[in-house]
């Protein structure tokens, strides 16, 4: 198996990659759609919702609350999780720089 060799790569590409790994699922996306819908949602809320099991949606929850997209409060044995808004609008951002760059749609073959 080969080594990724993050370190030849600056920290902005290797956080843009991160971020763009954790939204690279399905899963996900359906997830931080909902959440935007409702603003705020409860763990079993979105396992109906999205139609796949706790386990699966926690895991899915895990890796985007890594990246600070998503924040959680323990209300009693429930978790309820919202977007970060603040955090979402920096890696908007970081996806804006990124897609921004020398962009000229005359200069291409």
């Amino acid at each position: 198996m080969g080594l990724t060799k993050t370190e030849i790569f600056t920290d902005a590409q290797n956080e843009i990659a991160r971020l763009a790994k954790v939204l690279g699922h399905p899963a996900r996306i359906a997830i931080l759609q909902h959440l935007v819908e409702v603003k705020a949602c409860i763990c079993g809320d979105l396992v109906e919702e999205i139609g796949l099991s706790q386990p699966t949606i926690s895991q899915h929850l895990r890796e985007m609350k890594d990246i600070g997209l998503v924040k959680g409060t323990i209300d009693g044995p429930r978790v309820c999780y919202c977007i970060d808004y603040d955090r979402l609008q920096q890696i908007r951002s970081k996806f804006d720089e990124l897609f921004n760059i020398g962009v000229d749609p005359s200069n291409c073959c």
